[in-house]
Parts: structure tokens; C-alpha cells; sequence
């Protein structure tokens, strides 16, 4: 049975769909469409049972399905500079160091070049990352293999290779051997310490970021620490890191290049077919909730930002997730990522949390958020099932 928690305004959880209809539900009357008696859907109705068709597997670079239930179908393009240059640093030699636990109503119309103002946004979707979205640390602990009856030496190997994969891109194109001690809630936090200076020609290679020293004694607790030159090149980084993921996020094959980009496409392949086409099933939720006008999905992970930056792009989530939506968890907590979301998005907004940590539920009761609980693929096929009846 697939259980959708909703935490009413007077404290009371209510966890299955068959007990909604006793609630009055007038506090979300302007979300809820009124050619249906019940807005909510019962439990039989959204069983994995009734969803009979299967979803085929797809690269978002080879769309196989119909592009109703693509990501990139529905998010409009970046003009970011089309050729950010490669980071100067060679990272070729860096040590596998890291623990892999960084860890609305209505249409949208496709061709609408220009997204709505967050103000005008009704309904916010905040998703968790890892075992939510994509299967990732799960395969590296057996815990996925354990539970799923999966081969545990192919779930472990297919974790390492992604892992490695993670990290080199995170490395040799996203800055994060400059940026690892320096890491952010959101790409724009330094934003106001970038002077605008044209970066096309510039060396970031040779231009002193990091002393002999070390930079990492510069970034201290949740504040960064340096002079006003430091924090210039800085924000030079994230400024860079956000134009190449605007430019790659559709094409990240172009992004790493051959022969990786073939290796990648492996590894993509051979993932979903060991975890039973969960990001497929993931991403066809995340396409139903883009396709609406007034509609946006936020990430909010417990990954530092640059590699979770790493795992969206590589997990083909690019078109899903516009940058300025995906906040890193890590230095803060979730709690305080969902307020700055609600005071991004406003009071007026309604906020659905998916996620499969306690933490977040946990944020979810606190906030009067409804929480959709996602442990298996199952829970993502209702999720869509119920994007598509609009009971949610």
C-alpha cells in the first residue's frame, strides 16, 4: 500500500488516502481542480496494480518514450556561453579521497519561452536526491542489493563506477578540488562578490586561488573567510560552474567527450536495468510536475553542491532541475533549505515534499507540508499516477 502523509494545520497526521475524505480540505480549495467529487485519491486507485503499462528505459539524449513524460521537453534553454573552457588545473592524478555519502494546475505549454515568476509559482515539489530520485550510496552499502534480491557484486561495482564517474566530472570541470572547503548552499551565495569581469579568456589555472598554504584554512564553519581579491575568484567559480551545467545540461555527453561519454551511457543502462528503471520512473514524475504552468521541482540534498551538481547532470536530471532550484544541505540541515525555499516561493505557495529520509519528513511535519514517502519504485509510479490524475 502507497501512503501519502499529510500533516494537517492542527497537528494531525493523516497517512492514508482512504481517511482524506473526513478532513475538510477548503484550505486547498484554489489548488484543487472541481469537476471531481473527492480531491484526493483512494487507496485502490493508486496501487501499483493499476499502473499496467510499462515504462521503457531511456537516455535524455535518446528519447525513447513519448516526449509527454521528457524533462527536457518541457524546460526551456539556457544562453549560457556556448564553450566554457576546461578548469586550467590538471586533476588526472587526484586520489579517490571522497566518501560516496556527500551525500499548480493546468498545462504547461511547451513552447512557453518564459518561466513564471517565483511569486506566481502555486505549487512547490521539494525532492530529496539520493534513493529518492536516483539509486546511488544504497548500491555501495548492499542495502539495495539486500533488499531487492540484486546481484550484490554487480550493485557495488556499478556504485564505484559512479562514484568515480561522479567525481572525476566534479573535479576536472566543476572546480571542486578549488571548491570542496569552500562549498555553498546555492550557486548564487557568492554572486555579490563577483565583479561581472569577462571570463572567456581567463586562467583559472594560474590565477593564485589556492596558496601553497592551502585555501582550505580560508573557509571556516558556514561563512567563507578571505580578502576581497579571494572571494572575487571565488564567485569567478560558481559563476563558471553555473554557465557549463546551463550549457550541458541537455547535452552532457558533449560535456565529458568521447570515449566517456560512450562509458557513460554503460553505466546509465546498466543501472537501470539493475534497479528496475527507477530514475526512468522518476523522471516521468518530474516531467508531470514541469509540464504544469505553475508548477516547480526543487532538489534539496544532503550532497556539497558541486557534487551534487555532478549527480544531477550525470543522472540526466539537468532538465528537471534549473540550477537556481538545487540547494546542498550539507553545512545547514534541510530545515533551514526549506525556509529559504518558502521565502523564495512565498506563504501562499503549497510545498509537497518527496523524500525517503527521516530528516525531511521529520522538516515536512514540522513545516504542515504534505510528505510523499518514496522506499521503492512502486512509490514513484504512484507519484505519477497521481501527477497525472491531478490529485496532487
Amino acid at each position: 500500500m502507497v501512503k501519502l502523509i499529510f500533516f494537517l494545520r492542527n497537528g494531525v497526521p493523516v497517512s492514508d488516502f482512504s481517511a482524506y475524505s473526513s478532513y475538510s480540505q477548503s484550505q486547498y480549495s484554489p489548488y484543487y481542480n472541481t469537476h471531481y467529487n473527492s480531491p484526493y485519491i483512494t487507496t485502490s486507485n493508486i496501487t501499483p496494480s493499476a499502473i499496467t503499462t510499462a515504462i521503457p528505459y531511456q537516455h535524455t539524449e535518446h528519447p525513447a518514450v513519448s516526449t509527454n513524460h521528457s524533462p527536457d521537453s518541457h524546460i526551456g534553454e539556457y544562453h549560457a556561453p556556448t564553450s566554457p573552457p576546461t578548469p586550467g588545473k590538471d586533476q588526472d592524478g587526484a586520489p579517490a579521497r571522497r566518501s560516496s555519502d556527500v551525500k499548480l494546475r493546468g498545462r504547461k505549454r511547451a513552447t512557453d519561452p518564459i518561466p513564471p515568476l517565483d511569486s506566481d509559482i502555486e505549487r512547490v515539489f521539494i525532492w530529496d536526491l539520493d534513493e529518492t530520485i536516483i539509486i546511488f550510496h544504497s548500491l555501495l552499502t548492499g542495502s539495495f542489493s539486500t533488499r531487492f534480491g540484486k546481484d550484490s557484486a554487480k550493485a557495488v561495482s556499478l556504485g564505484l563506477w559512479m562514484e568515480e564517474t561522479i567525481f572525476n566530472l566534479a573535479d576536472s570541470r566543476l572546480f571542486f578540488n578549488d571548491l570542496e572547503e569552500c562549498d555553498q548552499v546555492h550557486i548564487d551565495d557568492v554572486a555579490s562578490d563577483d565583479n561581472g569581469q569577462d571570463l572567456s579568456t581567463y586562467n583559472f589555472g594560474t590565477d593564485g586561488f589556492q596558496s601553497p598554504a592551502g585555501g582550505g584554512t580560508l573557509c571556516l564553519g558556514s561563512g567563507v573567510h578571505g580578502g576581497v581579491d579571494w572571494m572575487r575568484k571565488l564567485a569567478f567559480r560558481y559563476r563558471r560552474v553555473k554557465e557549463i551545467y546551463n550549457t550541458y545540461k541537455n547535452n552532457v555527453g558533449g560535456l565529458l567527450g568521447s570515449p566517456k561519454r560512450e562509458e557513460w551511457l554503460q553505466l546509465r543502462r546498466e543501472m537501470e536495468v539493475l534497479t528496475d528503471l527507477w530514475l526512468t520512473q522518476a523522471l516521468k514524475a518530474l516531467a508531470l510536475i514541469n509540464s504544469r504552468p505553475n508548477c516547480v521541482n526543487v532538489l534539496v540534498t544532503t550532497t556539497q553542491l558541486i557534487p551534487a551538481l555532478s549527480k544531477v547532470l550525470l543522472y540526466g536530471l539537468g532538465g528537471a532541475f534549473p540550477i537556481e532550484n538545487i540547494y546542498s544541505a550539507t553545512k545547514t540541515g534541510k530545515e533551514s533549505c526549506f525556509e529559504r525555499v518558502t521565502q523564495r516561493f512565498g506563504r501562499r505557495a503549497v510545498y509537497v515534499v518527496v523524500g525517503d529520509g527521516v530528516e525531511e519528513e521529520t522538516v515536512a511535519k514540522k513545516k504542515n507540508m504534505p510528505f510523499w514517502r518514496v522506499t521503492c519504485r512502486a512509490d514513484l509510479e504512484a507519484l505519477s499516477h497521481a501527477l497525472e490524475l491531478d490529485y496532487l
